[in-house]
């Protein structure tokens, strides 16, 4: 009797991890299926980017789970104080599932920090304190992932919201290709 419950035990401990696994990798995934948004933003401006080769992937559970990897046609190095975006710093690109190769979070954090690449916010509240950033790099690629902005931190901590937030309930996010 003993041995039969150690291996139901097992059994649903190597299910479970294996469910999980799926859930977490492949289950909520999807490739963005049409045209992929891909601006930079400057205020309520926005300037399209000559972006080519896009593979995007998007999360049907989260407004952060978006990756986009690209190729672009910018000259970074001479655009670099007169992109009509907002630079941003301190961004941290978060892991994309191990079969969306194209978007390696460590390498492209790392060109980040070590000044090979530039991130800039391509479109504020791509869903509710949500904001799309792009990162460029001199060579043509680019990448694009979510990243929660101060309303958004403050929405999901409890905080006051503030009048610099959008209005919850009339606000309208982004939907894919619209622009």
């Amino acid at each position: 009797m003993g041995k039969v419950v150690v291996i139901l035990l097992l059994a649903t401990a190597i299910l479970g991890g294996v469910g999980i696994w799926y859930t977490q990798t492949w289950a909520f995934w999807a490739p963005v299926e049409g045209p992929v948004t891909l601006t930079l933003a400057e205020g309520q401006d926005l300037m399209m980017l000559p972006a080519s080769d896009v593979s995007a992937i998007r999360s049907a559970s989260s407004p952060l789970g978006f990756r986009a990897c690209f190729t672009h046609g910018l000259d970074t190095g001479a655009l670099a104080d007169t992109l009509p975006a907002e630079r941003r710093e301190g961004v941290a690109p978060t892991v994309a599932p191990g079969w969306f190769d194209c978007f390696d979070a460590a390498a492209i954090g790392a060109l980040l920090e070590e000044g090979g690449a530039r991130a800039y916010t391509a479109y504020p509240n791509v869903a509710y304190g949500v904001d799309r950033i792009v990162a460029l790099a001199p060579d043509g690629r680019g990448w694009a992932w979510h990243e929660l902005n101060d309303c958004g931190d403050r929405a999901y901590d409890g905080s006051p919201l503030g009048p610099a937030c959008p209005d919850r309930e009339t606000f309208t996010p982004l939907v894919e290709g619209s622009l």
